[in-house]
């Protein structure tokens, strides 16, 4: 290392270390946890993501399934557990005007839900063409589309989340920019997964930065990639810490920029089938805690 690089090293981690607050615990965002790990067990995901001390959650159409007709059990649950309803995945948006109205209803309905439930957000991810390459249009439908959308939940009380993702239209961080662009801003935000923005070429500190003033809440979800048995386009979901995704600059990121918001951890399934879903949630707090933030 020469003597630049040595004196732009230390000034970074001294950047770091100034920033910690008193008593050693960091600013920073909400913690939650992703109950997607146990596959639909909803009930065991909120007792342990509960119990390992986080303060949200966030759950899937299982829930709906459980708790659709009887919004105000789950209430009680989540609030004896002390976890608060970050928010719901609501499943894919559709540009497909056959399906258009039914799919509207479909998003309305969840977002009553998460209303009824007392939570926040509603999560939507993108639909990708099939059999042809994206087109200029099909960017700035699926931004009206949003946008439709999330006026019809503001209503509610409830703000839409636009996650970006691999394989969809949203993927790579040019595309994301497009959707975005398309979508009225006052109603549609993102939801950044650090793991799907790098995996599809982007730099999650980066996307912190250029999209603060959007940023509704995140998934801290790491990345390993390639994995080496599977090839040059393989990667795979792990628990924080243990890819490649640089999280001391993510976390450092939404310090400057103030959020304050939640950062929902998220791990899709457990990647060596020796550990439980609750094993690893914990191996993800420790992560964090060892980075200085209170779950």
């Amino acid at each position: 290392m020469n003597r630049r690089d040595f004196m732009i090293s230390s000034m970074a981690l001294a950047a770091w270390r100034a920033a910690e607050p008193a008593g050693g615990l960091r600013a920073g965002p909400k913690f939650g946890y992703a109950a997607i790990t146990w596959g639909g067990n909803d009930r065991a995901a909120i007792d342990d993501i509960a119990g390992l001390g986080f303060r949200g959650i966030q759950l899937r159409a299982s829930a709906v399934t459980e708790w659709g007709q009887r919004p105000n059990e789950l209430r009680q649950l989540l609030a004896a557990r002390k976890l608060s309803l970050v928010a719901l995945s609501s499943g894919v948006v559709s540009i497909d005007p056959a399906t258009q109205a039914e799919n509207l209803e479909l998003h309305v309905r969840n977002a009553q839900f998460v209303h009824d439930v007392g939570g926040l957000y509603l999560q939507v991810v993108d639909e990708r063409p099939t059999g042809r390459a994206p087109t200029a249009d099909d960017y700035v439908r699926m931004g009206h589309r949003l946008t439709e959308i999330g006026w019809r939940t503001a209503e509610l009380g409830v703000t839409l989340g636009y996650h970006n993702h691999m394989g969809n239209l949203g993927q790579a961080p040019d595309e994301v920019a497009r959707v975005l662009d398309a979508a009225d801003s006052r109603y549609v935000k993102l939801e950044l997964d650090t793991a799907h923005y790098q995996a599809a070429g982007g730099d999650p500190a980066a996307a912190v930065r250029r999209y603060a003033d959007r940023l509704l809440f995140l998934h801290l979800k790491d990345l390993q990639q390639p994995i080496p048995e599977r090839g040059a386009d393989s990667y795979q979901f792990v628990e924080l810490g243990r890819g490649m995704v640089n999280f001391r600059a993510v976390l450092a990121e939404l310090e400057h920029v103030g959020f304050s918001g939640w950062a929902i951890v998220e791990l899709d399934r457990v990647p060596d089938p020796a550990r439980t879903p609750r094993e690893c949630a914990m191996i993800s707090k420790q992560y964090l805690e060892s980075n200085g933030y209170r779950i």
